[in-house]
């Protein structure tokens, strides 16, 4: 079972590939669209990785794959374009961890 990556930048392709993990580059709706229909019917696949932008791009399809399928497993992941709020989650966590604000 593998990973596999949708992105829509090359950075975080070329560091997903550096991990070891294949992917593509894709731009417009029907390009994700295909390389997710690929994806998902690849028994090889176990976790198909998408950016946040391409998640919000496809969220239909992703969450019929999410919601009718057992596999792949779709996770979203925060790029630079990506609005995920990670570094307010790590204050909040530390400030009620320690009681100092960041």
């Amino acid at each position: 079972m593998k990973f596999f990556l949708i992105s829509d930048n090359s950075d975080t392709q070329m560091g997903m590939r550096i991990a070891g993990v294949e992917g593509v580059v894709a731009h417009s709706k029907q390009h994700v669209l295909d390389e997710l229909n690929k994806a998902a019917n690849d028994e090889d696949i176990a976790v198909v990785l998408m950016t946040e932008k391409l998640v919000e791009l496809c969220r239909d399809k992703v969450y019929d794959i999410k919601l009718n399928r057992r596999k792949p497993l779709i996770v979203t992941i925060p790029d630079r374009h990506g609005s995920s709020r990670i570094i307010d989650s790590i204050s909040r966590y530390v400030e009620e961890a320690i009681g100092i604000k960041l």
